[in-house]
């Protein structure tokens, strides 16, 4: 039975895993929905909240958030960073992020992940892991990542990745720099694995997916491309049903035309938006430093030295919205990308992605323009 020490959202509709539903109000009670009721049963002594004619939608999860408001997780790997971070990409529906570190040495891996775990312990808002974007990369395909950077995964790094004790660990490797026996080892100590950053053939990806892995970084982006004779990473995780693959939707990493065909492939609900997000966003200032490089907006694209893509400016109302339009998802559908997608994912469906009894109050409250009027984190809006 709904008490008085619930809050009502009223006045509005709300996405639901069954369908959008109007009219109805959303039961919440500290951190968790209760349930949604019709507004005559909304108790008395609730407080009552007027969504004044908006769609309430699940909170977005962004796996991949190198910066925002004017940091760089590598640049000051803290907890104060971490929230700086979040605190720029909730204004954009993000109410749960894994902070990305980028290849560097393996001390700072390690300060990145204990400022993970004290930030969660602090209760900073949002903040559902950390993601290790390398070293274990391939220099043919290094990007803006800086290959002086890059080592072998060996035991040491191992023994760093498995370390986490509060959170999700997501690390993005390239498999044909290690084993299928390493990556097997990292996914048995509940490590997310994904591959990324890789030139790998399409025979040692689908060694790496039976070992475990079950993502891809940035799809088409920094990988093997799918050719007549050579599938590469891009074909395996084409041609794979059950791994979930990161699309950065926004107009310059990858064509959209490139992407609606990959959606037709496999499962829709495999994919999931991430914005690859620098300092910019959330900035006026769109220049900043990374690893010792200039790095300066184009066309809401991060771009280094000679033209060399460096993460974007993207936030993920901004990737939601380019999903509809460039891709042709519905709303639902391309809010099913930035929602429940990566909760899956990262193995928390059982907790969040969605809005369902029992699951965290992550909402976002869009106008009728799709734009982001307030959001609850764990049901504080």
């Amino acid at each position: 039975m709904p008490t008085a020490s619930q809050t009502a959202l009223v006045n509005g509709a709300v996405m639901t895993p069954a369908g959008v539903a109007d009219g109805r109000a959303l039961l919440i009670e500290g951190s968790t929905i209760v349930g949604l009721v019709d507004r005559a049963d909304v108790p008395a002594g609730a407080s009552v909240e007027d969504m004044a004619g908006g769609l309430l939608v699940p909170g977005f999860i962004d796996t991949q958030v190198n910066g925002g408001g004017g940091v760089l997780f590598n640049d000051a790997p803290t907890v104060e960073t971490i929230a700086a971070i979040g605190a720029a990409h909730r204004p954009f529906g993000t109410t749960g992020f894994l902070p990305t570190l980028i290849s560097d040495d393996l001390d700072v891996v390690d300060a990145a992940m204990r400022a993970t775990e004290q930030a969660i312990e602090a209760g900073v808002p949002g903040v559902l892991g950390v993601h290790i974007e390398g070293p274990f990369l391939n220099e043919q395909r290094k990007g803006i990542h800086d290959a002086d950077k890059f080592r072998v995964l060996d035991e040491a790094a191992i023994k760093l990745l498995s370390s986490l004790k509060r959170g999700r660990t997501l690390v993005t490797l390239a498999p044909e720099m290690t084993t299928p026996d390493m990556v097997r080892r990292l996914a048995q100590a509940g490590v997310v694995v994904a591959a990324g950053h890789t030139n790998a053939r399409y025979e040692t990806v689908k060694a790496a997916l039976e070992a475990g892995l079950t993502g891809f970084t940035h799809l088409f982006n920094a990988m093997s491309p799918l050719t007549s004779r050579a599938p590469g990473a891009v074909g395996a995780a084409l041609e794979n049903q059950d791994a979930w693959c990161g699309i950065i939707v926004d107009g310059r990493h990858v064509d959209p035309a490139t992407l609606r065909i990959a959606l037709r492939t496999r499962p829709l609900d495999r994919f999931m938006l991430v914005t690859d997000a620098m300092p910019t966003v959330g900035m006026a200032d769109k220049r900043f430093v990374l690893q010792g490089q200039a790095i300066t907006v184009e066309d809401g694209v991060c771009v280094g030295p000679g033209g060399t893509l460096a993460g974007s400016d993207l936030d993920m109302i901004g990737a939601v919205r380019n999903a509809v339009s460039m891709l042709g998802l519905s709303l639902e559908d391309a809010v099913m990308t930035a929602s429940s997608a990566p909760a899956a994912f990262l193995g928390l469906s059982a907790a969040r992605g969605a809005i369902a009894p029992g699951k965290a109050a992550d909402l976002v409250l869009l106008d009728g323009d799709r734009n982001v009027v307030r959001t609850w984190i764990d049901g504080q809006g």
